[in-house]
């Protein structure tokens, strides 16, 4: 199933993209596709709907984030070893392990701001994991037992704000808008092998980022057995599992978002976001 979320900021529905691209209402079998949502319950009826009984949604309509509420934003840096060197970093030995505001989350095709006083701010292509029941100590050969589904996310970053100023990496994370979510939460069963997904990204129409989640040094199992060590993963969590290269940063001259340009990445099978930069006020 590909759920998502549409309507106003602070007032998306749940719904259900059909084969032709249609999106059906799912607001008369569950309140929104949240924590209680992701359930194996919920989603096991959810699949077994007649879908062309569904109410079709009509007009254009805003796509949402595709997962409310999330508890926690957890994002992993230096994850491909290409964009690693193409950054100048070495592969760390284990996960680098960072939180990005849960405020940043915005729809795949809202507008990103570019905060004030921002010289470096960049793009990252990133597979989405998020959890659907909680997850504490548990094996990496269990640890996709525990995702509800996966998603596109715009991992944006400001440079200058991560990595000149002191303290840690969220400042530069966690700006409003810095983390497009979705379209759609892509259910488990639609991805048997998240370690071969093929991902892009684009801006003013130039292909930068080209890549493949084959390349991941720790991959989408590693790290969920990983986290779980040291935190309680619950429903409706959001693992960003790191980019791959291409990155304004690595570019030669290094290449940095303005206002007024247009962005647009996917992931095989997940979808596409669009998005317009423009200057906080």
């Amino acid at each position: 199933m590909k759920l998502l979320r549409y309507g106003p900021v602070g007032h998306e529905r749940p719904g259900l993209l059909d084969d032709q691209g249609r999106i059906r209402s799912l607001a008369d079998h569950i309140n929104d596709i949240d924590a209680a949502a992701l359930s194996a319950e919920n989603l096991a009826m959810l699949a077994a709907l007649q879908v062309e009984q569904l109410p079709i949604v009509s007009g254009e309509q805003r796509i949402g984030p595709c997962v409310a509420n999330s508890r926690k934003f957890i994002c992993i840096g230096l994850n491909y070893s290409d964009h690693a060197a193409e950054t100048g970093a070495v592969v760390p030995p284990e996960p680098i392990i960072f939180m990005k505001s849960p405020d940043a989350i915005v729809g795949p095709d809202d507008p990103v701001e570019i905060p004030r006083n921002s010289v470096k701010t960049d793009w990252e292509v990133e597979l989405g994991v998020v959890i659907g029941k909680t997850a504490k100590y548990v094996t990496e050969e269990e640890a996709l037992e525990y995702v509800a589904g996966y998603c596109v996310i715009n991992d944006l970053s400001e440079r200058a704000f991560q990595l000149e100023h002191q303290g840690q990496w969220c400042k530069g994370k966690s700006c409003d808008t810095f983390g497009p979510t979705g379209p759609w939460l892509v259910t488990r069963d639609e991805v048997p092998d998240p370690q071969n997904l093929s991902m892009w990204l684009e801006v003013d129409g130039h292909r930068y980022q080209n890549g493949s989640t084959q390349t991941m040094v720790y991959g989408v199992a590693y790290l969920i057995a990983y986290l779980s060590r040291f935190m309680s993963l619950h429903p409706g969590d959001i693992i960003s599992t790191g980019t791959p290269p291409g990155v304004g940063m690595g570019q030669n001259p290094p290449v940095y978002l303005q206002a007024g340009q247009h962005i647009r990445l996917g992931i095989d099978g997940l979808g596409e976001q669009h998005q317009v930069t423009y200057a906080a006020d």
